[in-house]
């Protein structure tokens, strides 16, 4: 048996069905950037497996990944700093209950 397209979209349909139902249901705000990180190598997969088998000489799928790599990484900064600075000022870092863009 080879492995297909059709393989990799599902891998990668169920990894983006998986972050997205953790970044909903989360309460702890580290959980929320790990779900969104897995919908980032969602992302991944489908840029790699089309760039494979549509068109392989090309390489924009690769490049497309390295960019997003690039932007979950900086994502990943910026989160995990906020995530910290809320836990320093509140002792916690559940997303519910962290209020400080309300009036």
């Amino acid at each position: 048996m080879q492995v297909g397209l059709i393989h990799f979209l599902a891998l990668s349909a169920v990894l983006f069905c998986i972050g997205m139902y953790g970044a909903l249901t989360r309460r702890n705000a580290i959980g929320v950037l790990m779900s969104i990180e897995l919908m980032f190598n969602a992302v991944n997969i489908n840029f790699i497996a089309f760039a494979k088998f549509i068109n392989p000489a090309a390489i924009t799928g690769q490049v497309f990944a390295v960019f997003v790599i690039t932007v979950a990484a900086a994502e990943a900064t910026v989160g995990l700093a906020i995530v910290l600075l809320i836990y320093r000022n509140f002792r916690e870092i559940f997303v519910d209950r962290v209020n400080l863009m309300k009036w």
